[in-house]
């Protein structure tokens, strides 16, 4: 036991410790029986094609676990959409990265799982300016896989102060209630200029609205006490909402009917991509928490499916090393390795380790072009009618 934060360290990660301890026993049982067979392991969430789309993430943690060991990897490309098959295979002696495979698929379950909830608001809204607000929703060590996540999914930015500085880019933010708070009931105007005085010229000005009065007002006010104001945010609490369309369209009636047609609003507090579906006629952006940072992580598994050259699987999974397609009608196709595939399909798994180096970087800016043109192939669509 250690003082300070209960978190697993990277070296715990990069050593195999962070690991289920039945993978322990079983190096120690193979290295008792003297046997190291070189196998398949496949990632996969589903066997078939499902027709329900994920979006790959996760991908560049997953890669430098695997860097430096004996091994071949190949996989998706992150910002690839799939619906079943393999996401990536290794290939090398089993004792090599036997100890990896708790580690492997939480950096790829996790981030998975999120990136593909973020393409979901992404889609939703497709026109609007989206940020990630969710950090604060899960362990502050995982801020920065949050954020990439979000990014990776074509969001616009982040708040996370630190995960900006892991990801190379600037976080982004306005004010809180608290900051309104502190200036006192029927002091929001003091908040509102402090706030406009006190920040750097490269901040936006965007006034939080719906701390003590009416949204409605509190959006004219801020208005008309601060000079080039940007946008009003509106974060309303659920319990006092009513109909929250109703109010984002009155606030940009009033706002117009006051002669400030060039201040935005800005919609944030517990939103989906129903929400943003109904709300993106009336407001120009949305921030967007727990959707995002609350997803659930995808299933993956990671299983072998050849020993030493011959096909092996445990009940229920398929057997004998695979390859995935992609067809020109957004198509999604499994098949084994070997065989022959669509006739008119691309394959998907790409060389990702050559016994330990890695042959390719996941860009992260890439991904996110590759997760939109992806989105459009295969017709994703957000679910905006449940």
């Amino acid at each position: 036991m250690t003082e300070g934060y209960d978190i697993v360290s990277p070296e715990a990660i990069d050593e195999g410790r962070a690991t289920d301890a039945y993978f322990d026993r079983t190096v120690e049982a193979l290295d008792h029986a003297g046997k190291n067979p070189r196998v398949v392991a496949e990632v996969t969430a589903d066997q078939f094609p499902t027709g329900e789309w994920e979006l790959l993430a996760g991908l560049k943690d997953a890669a430098h676990l695997l860097e430096g060991r004996p091994v071949d990897a190949d996989a998706l490309r992150e910002g690839q959409l799939f619906d079943g098959g393999p996401v990536a295979r290794i290939e090398g002696p089993y004792r090599e990265f036997c100890r990896l495979e708790t580690a492997l698929l939480g950096f790829l379950s996790h981030a998975t799982g999120m990136a593909t909830r973020a393409l979901e608001v992404r889609r939703a809204a497709p026109d609007s300016v989206v940020l990630s607000f969710g950090s604060r929703h899960v362990h502050p060590s995982l801020g920065a896989v949050v954020e990439r996540s979000a990014l990776l999914a074509g969001l616009d930015g982040f708040s996370n102060v630190a995960a900006g500085e892991v990801l190379g880019r600037e976080a982004g933010g306005t004010m809180p209630h608290a900051l309104v708070i502190c200036f006192g009931r029927g002091n929001q105007e003091a908040a509102w200029r402090a706030f406009d005085r006190g920040v750097g010229p490269d901040v936006p000005r965007v006034a939080l609205v719906d701390t003590y009065s009416d949204e409605v007002d509190e959006a004219v006010r801020a208005a008309e006490t601060i000079p080039d104001l940007d946008s009003v945010r509106i974060d309303t609490t659920r319990s006092r909402r009513g109909d929250f369309e109703h109010i984002v369209r009155e606030v940009r009636w009033s706002l117009d009917a006051a002669g400030h047609e060039d201040v935005g609003v800005f919609a944030s507090g517990g939103l989906g991509p129903a929400e943003l579906d109904e709300l993106r006629e009336y407001a120009d952006g949305f921030g967007v928490g727990g959707y995002i940072s609350n997803a659930d992580p995808v299933d993956f598994a990671l299983d072998i499916v050849e020993v030493d050259g011959d096909p092996a699987a445990k009940r229920g999974k398929l057997t004998g090393k695979k390859e995935v397609y992609r067809t020109p009608d957004g198509g999604h196709h499994v098949a084994l390795a070997g065989r022959p595939g669509p006739t008119d399909g691309d394959p998907l798994l790409e060389p990702l380790v050559r016994d330990g180096e890695l042959v390719r970087t996941s860009d992260l800016d890439s991904a996110a072009d590759r997760a939109r043109e992806d989105a459009e192939a295969v017709g994703f669509e957000p679910p905006v009618g449940e």
